[in-house]
Order: C-alpha cells, then structure tokens, then sequence
C-alpha cells in the first residue's frame, strides 16, 4: 500500500480508568474498504470513538490522517479534514424531519457545497428524497440508517467510519446500504467499518483485522481472513451453516 490515508500506531485508549485498546495498529487507504472484527466487547466501537476522539480519548500511540497527526485536534476539527463517524444507534434528531437531519452534516460548509452535498445523498438514497420533509423518527430503520450515512456523507468525507451499520435491519435493506457503501469505495472513500456480521463484511471488504481484548488477534485481505479455520470457526458459522 502507499502512504495510507489513515494510520493507527499503538493506540491505547478507554474510559475514566478503564483501558480498552492496548496497542493496536490500523491502516486504511484512500478507495480501500477495512472491515474490524471481533466479539462483543473486543474493543471495536472503542477503536472508532478513540480515532474520532468522541467519549474515548486516546492514552498513547499515534493517529494519523491525511498526513495530519490527530492528537491535538478537537473532533470538530477532525470532521473537517475529513473523517466522519456514523455511530452505532445513529443518533439522528427524531423530531427534525430528514431534510434538517441531512442539513445538519454540513452545518459549516457555505451554501452552494451544503446544497451540492444535499443532491448527491437524494441521488445515493431516492427514498429519502420522497420523505424529506418527514421527522427522522417516522422513518423505518433501514432509512434511518440511509439518513444517518447520508448526514456523515454531507461534511464530504475521505474517510467513513460505521459501526454496525446492519444492526436491526432486514437483509433486502442491508444489502441495498452495503452497495451504497461499496460505490463510495469505487469513488474513492476510505471505509473503517465495525461489524458483527462478519460473512456480510468479509464479502465486501478488501482488509480486516480481527480484534479480541482490546488488541488486534489476525489481520489480512479479507479473502484469506474468510478461508482462515479459526476465523470460519468462531465468526463464520452460522452462515456456513446457511450455506449448507
């Protein structure tokens, strides 16, 4: 890989006294998708929060993004070199309807970048377009995540990071925002996607790293990681199952 757009050295990070990550290394590519992998609390939504610097605050190591060393940098600012979280439970304003919601993702980009953002999430998500000026909260989950990665895609990002983007939601639905997400990758975004359906990640990811107690455990392309017994064995199984 060359100069990759996101590096993580040996961050360690948690909450209060509480250490979660120790030492983990992470890398992501402009155009690249990278799928996080692990058991409940592996680590996984804490590895996103501290790059974003959102509840967890890194303790030690580095990240780096676009050139740029994170460690000095409130979130706001992150934001606006680029990086954009969609956290688990979307966080959405219920009562604001989805027009508002999508406007709110680029409360700090003039007029003409704010509407340019507002045409390409109706152009990535048409049902939207039909519910814009319904509230967020009268939408089902599946629009409701469509709105919440609409609303990160407003502060234009090179890099998008989920955190279990499937959760709740019905397979059609599923696959539908994982096709969204891979033209994202095709048109050059960065992805860092935490998720609990490993099948589903694997067979979109190009990279993955597998995290267990707080480190990373394996790391590879995300087909050799899906032909590995162990990781077949522990996260694949049920859905090999359904393959038989």
């Amino acid at each position: 890989m060359s100069v990759p757009l996101l590096e993580v050295r040996g961050l360690c990070a948690g909450y209060g006294e509480l250490g979660v990550l120790h030492g983990v290394d992470l890398r992501v590519g402009a155009g690249e998708m990278v799928a996080v992998l692990g058991a409940n609390g592996a680590g996984k939504t804490t590895l996103l929060r501290a790059i974003s610097k959102v509840e967890a605050a890194p303790r030690a190591g580095s990240v780096v993004f676009d050139g740029v060393d994170l460690a000095s940098l409130a979130p706001q600012r992150i934001v606006r070199l680029g990086l954009s979280q969609i956290p688990e439970g979307r966080q959405l304003f219920g009562e604001l309807s989805v027009d508002d919601n999508l406007r709110l993702g680029a409360y700090r980009r003039g007029r003409t970048e704010r509407d340019e953002s507002l045409r390409r999430a109706y152009a990535l998500f048409p049902s939207l377009a039909t519910r814009r000026a319904n509230p967020a909260a009268s939408l089902s989950g599946g629009e409701q995540q469509m709105l919440a990665i609409g609303r990160a895609l407003m502060a234009r990002p090179t890099l998008l990071m989920l955190d279990e983007p499937s959760t709740g939601l019905a397979p059609r639905v599923v696959e539908q925002i994982f096709a969204i997400l891979a033209r994202l990758r095709s048109e050059g975004t960065g992805i860092l996607l935490v998720e609990q359906n490993a099948f589903l990640a694997l067979r979109y990811a190009d990279r993955a790293y597998v995290m267990a107690e707080g480190g990373v455990a394996l790391e590879g392309s995300a087909r050799d990681l899906a032909a590995d017994e162990s990781v077949r064995r522990i996260y694949l199984g049920a859905a090999l199952d359904e393959e038989r």
